[in-house]
This record gives structure tokens, C-alpha cells and sequence, in this order.
């Protein structure tokens, strides 16, 4: 989906692409969602809650659409893998979860490794890469939103909520700069939509099947696989620095995620 994203960027406003994708998106979900029945599909006691993480996740998803054009797709993946450490932090403030002084520590090394990628004051931090990071900040938040919203609503309640407001969302920013796409742009659209949708629900199924300690690590792939892309289609070197704090980052996020597993009752 990001290599998808990049290419569309040539052409396109990355707002635009984001709201494509989330317009595909919410159409690929329309068959399961009238199979369950709309009006169930609806049902909730939390609307609030369901409208902030769709404010959240709007704000990550342009972020890091913004970004993505300009930024090393390996260096994009490699910051990405900090969400679940915001995380951890934010449901310290927000959920006053406990956390012990072995994940304080994973989730320290974890920002190290931030730092590693983005080497402050040696050749100075990037906007985009600030972008990265304040999207996953955002994400991270609505993340939280989705781990109370789990306690009382399905996950397609959930994930069809999300798009109800995304797709309205990005296209007030998309108005800004429109084009319209031709056929051969739209089916790259219509491929992104897919894709991210896909992304959503075999993610979710993921952390259905296994804990977040055995996930996360095969999350991991992705920073390959980015690496291998930018390489192959866009002439991009990974730095050491990126491999590095990367594998860092991740280790880190696997441990913390580790000890929530241990420690849950």
C-alpha cells in the first residue's frame, strides 16, 4: 500500500489519496457490514468515543500521507513501529494501567532507537520525520480509544465507525487540491483502498489468533520488505542508523509487549 501511495503522490495530493482510501475502503466493507445488518453494525453506547478515534486516526492517516511521498520508506516503516510504545504510555495517563520498572526500560530503549533513526543535531531531524512521529503519536491515541471501545463493541462496529468518519474528514482536506484521476490513477486508488482495508482486518485478526508478543515480532517484516521496495523501485539506500534504531525500536516494542503478556491476570 505504501509503494501504491508513493506512486499515486506523482500525480495526486497525498490528501486526496487519503481520502480515496478510505472511500474504497468503507465499499469493500459495505458487503460484510449489511450481511451483519447495518442497524447492528451501528449499535453503541459510545458514539463519543468512536468519533475521537475517528478525529485521531484522520490526523495520523494525513500525517503520515503528508510524509510519505518525501520520506525513505524504510525510514517511514522504522518510526512506525513506535505507536505501540505511545501506546504504552498513553494508557498509563489515560487508563491508568500499571507499568513495572522492566517495561519502563523496554519502552526507554525503544525511544533510544527514535533517536538513533533520526540522529537530532548530527544532520538535523527532517519535517517529514517529525510527521511520522506526531502520526504515530496520533495513532497511538486512537489506539487506546479502540482498547475501550473493545470492551463493549465488535471489531467491525469499530472498524465501520472509523471509516463513517474518515472518509468525510479527509475529503474536507482533499477539496483543498483535487484532481480528478484518470482510470489507470483510479485503479491504483481502488487498489490502496483494498489493501488498506485488508491491512485493518488481517491485523485485527492477528492479535485475535496470537498475544502482541508473538505478532509484533513478525511486524518486523515490514521494515524488510520497505527496505527491499525502496530499493528496487525507488533507488533508496537504508542507512545503518535506520536499520538499526529500527531493530532496536522493534526489540523494544516485542519486550514491553512480552511483559504485558506475563504480567496481564
Amino acid at each position: 500500500m505504501n509503494v501504491l501511495i508513493r506512486l499515486a503522490a506523482e500525480t495526486l495530493h497525498s490528501f486526496e489519496i487519503a481520502f480515496f482510501r478510505n472511500l474504497f475502503g468503507i465499499l469493500a466493507m459495505l458487503p460484510g457490514v449489511l450481511g451483519h445488518g447495518l442497524r447492528q453494525t451501528l449499535r453503541t453506547a459510545h458514539f463519543p468515543l468512536h468519533a475521537l478515534r475517528g478525529v485521531l486516526n484522520a490526523g495520523a492517516m494525513l500525517t503520515f500521507f503528508y510524509a510519505l511521498p518525501i520520506t525513505p520508506l524504510a525510514t517511514v516503516a522504522a518510526l512506525g513501529f513506535t505507536a505501540p510504545l505511545f501506546a504504552t504510555l498513553l494508557a498509563v495517563l489515560v487508563l491508568h494501567e500499571r507499568v513495572g520498572p522492566r517495561r519502563w526500560v523496554g519502552i526507554a530503549c525503544g525511544f533510544g532507537g527514535v533517536l538513533i533513526v533520526l540522529r537530532p543535531g548530527m544532520e538535523g531531524v527532517p519535517p517529514a520525520a517529525w510527521l511520522l512521529v506526531a502520526s504515530a503519536l496520533l495513532w497511538a491515541g486512537a489506539l487506546v480509544v479502540i482498547k475501550l471501545l473493545a470492551r463493549s463493541d465488535s471489531s467491525l462496529t469499530i472498524t465501520f465507525y472509523a471509516s463513517c468518519f474518515l472518509t468525510p474528514i479527509t475529503l474536507a482536506f482533499a477539496l483543498f487540491d483535487w484532481r480528478w484521476p484518470d482510470p489507470w490513477m483510479l485503479a491504483v486508488l481502488v487498489a490502496i483502498g483494498l489493501l488498506g482495508t485488508a491491512t485493518q482486518f488481517l491485523l485485527a485478526q492477528a492479535f485475535h489468533e496470537a498475544d502482541a508478543s508473538r505478532v509484533l515480532p513478525i511486524d518486523f517484516t515490514k521494515l524488510i520488505w520497505a527496505s527491499f521496495f525502496g530499493f528496487w523501485l525507488f533507488d533508496e539506500v537504508p542507512d545503518l542508523a535506520t536499520i538499526v534504531g529500527g531493530s532496536v525500536i522493534l526489540t523494544a516494542v516485542s519486550y514491553v509487549a512480552l511483559r504485558e503478556e506475563r504480567v496481564r491476570p
